[in-house]
């Protein structure tokens, strides 16, 4: 349970969110498998290279921890600096349309059903970008009250962020989806990312 001081939401919120991760991540795994089974066949054609792509993300308590991703950029290229902008040259015209539809984050309810992730949350960054913002934004650690989520509030308002300030704005708004935690919150925003699939307008 992630309930504490520092945390929103009721002791039941939590009981009852934790077996919706769990539910939730069950009934994404068809789907993750059916989409796998269409990337090996599109991928050679359009997105050369392995399937998945693993990351050491930054977890719950600053644990570190493996997330798991289609893989939507061009083999063999250098992970960015935390304040290097996106990699938009370096994403293939196939892994564009899984970003924009939050596609290539399905794989990730695996990290749910192993408890590193749940499926609403602040954005798990990368282990040496999170080390850097820890340092450089003092709101930043508060983010990992939480376990982080395959999508939640600052995902759904902000998208991705370059840069310190860009930053920090999505760690204010990660404290304020942990302060306001609720059922509520978790259903406007699996609504709001329902939406970002079927139109594809996601970043």
């Amino acid at each position: 349970m992630q309930h504490a001081a520092e945390v929103g939401g009721s002791q039941g919120y939590w009981r009852l969110r934790s077996v919706v991760d769990i539910a939730g991540a069950l009934l994404l795994l068809p789907t993750v498998a059916c989409l796998a089974l269409i990337l090996m066949v599109l991928n050679p054609m359009f997105n050369p290279g392995p399937l998945l792509y693993r990351q050491r993300r930054m977890g719950k308590g600053c644990t570190p921890f493996l997330a798991i991703k289609f893989r939507t950029m061009t083999c063999g290229v250098q992970e960015r600096g935390a304040n290097d902008p996106v990699e938009v040259d370096r994403i293939t015209p196939l892994g564009g349309i899984l970003r924009r539809m939050g596609l290539d984050e399905l794989p990730q309810a695996i990290n749910v059903l192993r408890r590193e992730m749940s499926l609403i949350g602040p954005r798990p960054d990368c282990v040496h970008h999170a080390e850097e913002f820890l340092a450089a934004i003092p709101e930043y650690r508060r983010r990992f009250a939480i376990r982080p989520g395959m999508s939640g509030l600052s995902q759904i308002k902000l998208g991705y962020a370059v840069g310190l300030e860009a930053t920090r704005a999505k760690a204010l708004t990660d404290i304020d989806y942990i302060d306001r935690a609720g059922l509520a919150l978790d259903l406007w925003i699996a609504w709001r990312t329902l939406v970002t699939v079927a139109t594809g307008r996601g970043d």
